[in-house]
């Protein structure tokens, strides 16, 4: 029992400090961009909270079955096919919050989604997604390496380099 929570304590965190690497990334771009244009921009803590929550969730969905059918095809199928669900799903996610936030303006959660598309928020939320779009691409990567290494891809990384052979 113990064992198991380290371990899940183990992929949660790296999960969280790959998502975190990410959107930390993310938000200091749009720091540096905003900056130019003199507009105070904060949200750090939101990185760690998003990357917390994204990482679980991916963590959750990697043990989510999409079919016997893709055992006959290779591991890049899969990735695509989770990057391209879980981006739908991260996107979704995006639209709901903006339309939850900007419920006010527009008299209510229902004419806020209905409105959501010609809120002057939508780039934001579409630079987030195509930023998500892209760590969760590298994450399904990395996992499906992992998985192909038999969970030995942290070695790969923290072991000293196989000397290079020069043919």
């Amino acid at each position: 029992m113990l064992e198991k929570l380290k371990s899940e304590i183990r992929a949660v965190l790296l999960a969280t400090l790959f998502f975190a690497a990410w959107l930390g990334v993310l938000m200091l771009l749009k720091l540096l961009i905003l900056e130019d244009y003199h507009i105070h921009f904060g949200g750090f803590s939101m990185v760690l909270v998003g990357a917390l929550i994204l990482g679980k969730v991916v963590l959750i969905l990697e043990h989510v079955s999409l079919g016997s059918w893709l055992h006959k095809h290779p591991s890049i199928v899969e990735v695509l096919l989770r990057t391209l669900l879980y981006a739908i799903g991260t996107f979704i996610v995006l639209l709901l919050e903006k339309s939850f936030e900007s419920r006010h303006e527009h008299g209510g959660f229902l004419p806020a989604l209905a409105n959501v598309f010609s809120h002057r928020d939508m780039p934001h939320v579409w630079t987030n997604a195509i930023c998500l779009g892209g760590a969760l691409l590298f994450y399904n990567l990395l996992s499906a390496v992992n998985r192909r290494l038999d969970g030995g891809l942290a070695g790969v990384f923290l072991s000293p380099p196989a000397p290079r052979s020069h043919s």
